[in-house]
C-alpha cells in the first residue's frame, strides 16, 4: 500500500541535472538564435577561404569544400612568388602613419567643435558633414595634378600627408563622443587653472580613450584595405605598392592558382583579425558610448 502511495511522488520527481543542463542549453540557443545564425553566416566564407588555401591548385577549381590533402606549404610559396613582406611593410607604414596623424589632427578639432563655444562652430560642423558626403572621385583630378607637380606621385606621400589635416569622419565620430563627457569635469579643470590644451591632454583624452580607439581602428582598417588611393598614386612604382594593390596584381598573374590567391588573401587578413580581436572591447565601447547630440 505504501508503494502505491509513493508512486506519484516518483513520477513527479525533479529531472536529473543532465536534463536541466540540456534545457538551459536549448533555451540559450533559442534566445541567441539570430546572433548564432548571423555568426555562422559571416564565419563560413572565412572558413571556406582558409580551407581553399590549403588545397591543391586542381582541387581549388572544383566544387569540393574540404581538402583531399592538406598543403600548408601554399603559404610558403606565396612568399616565393611575390614580395609580400615588402607590400606588408608599405601597408604598415601607410596605415600606422596615417592613423597617428589623423588622430593628432582630429582630436583637437573634435574637442573645439564639441566643448568650445565660438561663433561659426555650427557652420564648421556642417562643413565637416558636407566633406563626409563628398565623393573622393570629385577631387581626384586636381589632387593628382597637385601631387604630380610636386613630384610626389609614385610614393606613399600623397596618401600620408593629407592625414595632417584630419579626417571628416573621425572628427564627426570624436565630436559625438566628446559630447557625452560632462562639461563639469572641464569646468573644474579650468577653475584649477588649466588652459584648453592642458584640459584636453589631462582631462579629456583619458576619458575619451574608447572613442579615440574606435576612430583609430576605423582609420587603420580603411588605410589597410585602401585600394583606390595606392592604385592612383603608386601604380607606376611597384616599390611603393601596398597589400591591396599587390594582391590585385598577384590575382591577375596567378588567376588559375586559386589556392595561392586565397593563401595570400588570408595572410593579408590575418593582422586585421588579430588587431580587432584584442581591441574589440575598446572598439565596441567607443561605438556604444558615441551619442548623437546636436
Amino acid at each position: 500500500m505504501t508503494a502505491v502511495l509513493d508512486a506519484p511522488s516518483v513520477l513527479t520527481a525533479p529531472p536529473p541535472d543532465r536534463k536541466i543542463k540540456r534545457q538551459r542549453r536549448l533555451a540559450w540557443i533559442a534566445k541567441h538564435s539570430i546572433a548564432i545564425a548571423l555568426g555562422v553566416m559571416f564565419v563560413t566564407p572565412v572558413v571556406y577561404l582558409v580551407l581553399l588555401s590549403l588545397m591543391t591548385s586542381d582541387q581549388a577549381l572544383t566544387a569540393d569544400y574540404w581538402p583531399n590533402s592538406w598543403h600548408p606549404e601554399n603559404y610558403i610559396r606565396v612568399f616565393e612568388v611575390t614580395p609580400l613582406p615588402h607590400y606588408l611593410l608599405n601597408t604598415v607604414v601607410y596605415a600606422v602613419s596615417s592613423t597617428v596623424l589623423v588622430l593628432l589632427s582630429s582630436v583637437p578639432a573634435a574637442y573645439a567643435l564639441a566643448k568650445l563655444k565660438f561663433r561659426g562652430s555650427n557652420a564648421l560642423f556642417l562643413l565637416v558633414i558636407c566633406v563626409m558626403m563628398l565623393p573622393p572621385q570629385v577631387v581626384t583630378v586636381p589632387l593628382y595634378l597637385m601631387w604630380a607637380n610636386a613630384g610626389l606621385t609614385g610614393s606613399l606621400w600623397p596618401l600620408i600627408i593629407p592625414a595632417l589635416f584630419g579626417d571628416a569622419f573621425c572628427i564627426f565620430l570624436l565630436r559625438q563622443f566628446l559630447l557625452t563627457i560632462p562639461s563639469e569635469y572641464l569646468d573644474a579643470a579650468r577653475v584649477d587653472g588649466c588652459g584648453e590644451w592642458r584640459t584636453l591632454l589631462r582631462v579629456v583624452l583619458p576619458m575619451a580613450r574608447p572613442g579615440i580607439a574606435a576612430a583609430g581602428l576605423f582609420q587603420f582598417f580603411y588605410c589597410w584595405n585602401d585600394y583606390y588611393g595606392p592604385l592612383l598614386y603608386t601604380s607606376e612604382n611597384e616599390n611603393s605598392w601596398t597589400l591591396s594593390l599587390g594582391l590585385a596584381s598577384f590575382h591577375s598573374v596567378h588567376h588559375v592558382d586559386w589556392n595561392l590567391v586565397t593563401a595570400a588573401t588570408v595572410l593579408a587578413m590575418a593582422p586585421l583579425i588579430v588587431i580587432f580581436f584584442f581591441a574589440q572591447r575598446a572598439f565596441v565601447q567607443g561605438i556604444t558610448l558615441t551619442g548623437f547630440k546636436g
